[in-house]
């Protein structure tokens, strides 16, 4: 936004300064006038003794000294405020280079000031701070909008492979070539829609009302129990109410989709899934346990971001879009929450939500 042009904070601070010395310097001279010189007699005078100075004597030879140490106070406040305020003002500098380095886009760089804790450097740090995370954020959406592109053309090379095929071939069977393309089509909504949900959560743009999470993980089991029954897959859902303040569609998602993903990510037979609600002071938490294969410590903290499936998990029938996870973080963000993922000695994964709790009026309410 263009401004008008003004005075420097440094100039402001350096005429601030020999204001101060001025005014300190005045205030002495009226303390020695008001204590000192009104005593003193008008006039001089002389008797048998010693000559005694008048106050008009006084002022006379004080008067030329006092201004010209007014004189030197303002020097001195002009010439000591201009370097006093610049060695103060010049953590501004720096970070006010590094603000419009970050403008051009670079936000790798880093300020990184020396020296004690003070202001400025904890105005530094949070600017180091806030580049880090906006870095991160910008090379995750580049990886997610590069994935997604990806993502999304495959089924549409699909299909446009598929009608290629049909157009070359008018003997085809056209049966065969509908079912293939409803499912190619089916699992392209469904990237969508993952795509809008993930969307929606990061914008935070929804209405907060009182849920209980302990039903979104009924309601999820119940939904998702014909999968888990042709996976072979056992579902234990229990624990004890847990009201939260949010979204009860977002919640619903992040209960669906982490039991979802328990479900698909499981053993090929006799696999299981724990579910459990638990509430305390201050927050509830929601827990999802699953067997499976043993995982990789290091892939752990990779598994939610976009499009990342494992090491060794392969697509099937309802492995999803490579969303869930993303999703399922995404959510807890958006409600203040944290998760935690952490992978089972035995094999399979374990993901912790921990929510803020409803307050007690809301619950009652």
């Amino acid at each position: 936004m263009p401004r008008r042009a003004g005075w420097s904070v440094r100039l402001k601070l350096t005429l601030s300064y020999a204001s101060f010395l001025m005014i300190a310097g005045g205030l002495l001279l009226a303390v020695v006038w008001v204590f000192l010189l009104r005593y003193v007699p008008q006039r001089a005078f002389a008797s048998d003794g010693p000559f005694f100075p008048g106050r008009d004597d006084l002022i006379r030879a004080f008067l030329p000294a006092a201004l010209s140490a007014l004189a030197f106070l303002l020097v001195l406040g002009l010439a000591g405020g201009w370097f006093l305020a610049g060695r103060m003002l010049a953590p501004l500098t720096q970070i006010a280079a590094a603000t419009r380095t970050a403008a051009t886009g670079s936000l790798s760089h880093r300020i990184r000031m020396d020296g004690s804790q003070d202001e400025f450097r904890e105005l530094a740090d949070s600017f180091d701070g806030m580049l880090a995370r906006l870095e991160a954020q910008v090379s995750q959406q580049q990886r997610f909008a590069a994935n997604a592109s990806h993502e999304l053309r495959t089924p549409l090379a699909v299909t446009q492979t598929l009608l290629d095929v049909a157009r070359m071939d008018p003997g085809h069977d056209h049966a065969e070539l509908l079912q293939r393309l409803r499912v190619v089509n089916a699992r392209t909504i469904d990237l969508t829609e993952a795509l809008l949900a993930l969307s929606r959560a990061d914008q935070r743009s929804f209405e907060r009302e009182r849920v209980d999470l302990s039903l979104m993980a009924e309601e999820a089991a119940e939904v998702l129990l014909p999968i888990a029954e042709r996976q072979g897959v056992r579902i234990d859902v229990d624990g004890d109410a847990a009201f939260v303040l949010g979204s009860a569609a977002l919640l619903q998602q992040l209960a669906t989709n982490l039991l979802h993903n328990a479900i698909v990510h499981n053993l090929p037979a006799e696999g299981s899934v724990l579910v459990r609600t638990a509430a305390a002071e201050g927050h509830v938490t929601l827990l999802v346990e699953s067997t499976g294969e043993v995982l990789d410590p290091q892939l752990i903290p990779t598994l939610t971001e976009p499009f990342r499936r494992g090491a060794s998990r392969v697509r099937s029938d309802h492995a999803g879009v490579g969303l869930g996870l993303a999703i399922v973080e995404s959510i807890v963000q958006a409600h203040e929450g944290t998760l935690a993922l952490s992978a089972r000695r035995a094999g399979g994964l374990r993901v912790d939500v921990r929510l803020p709790a409803a307050p007690r009026s809301v619950e009652a309410g």
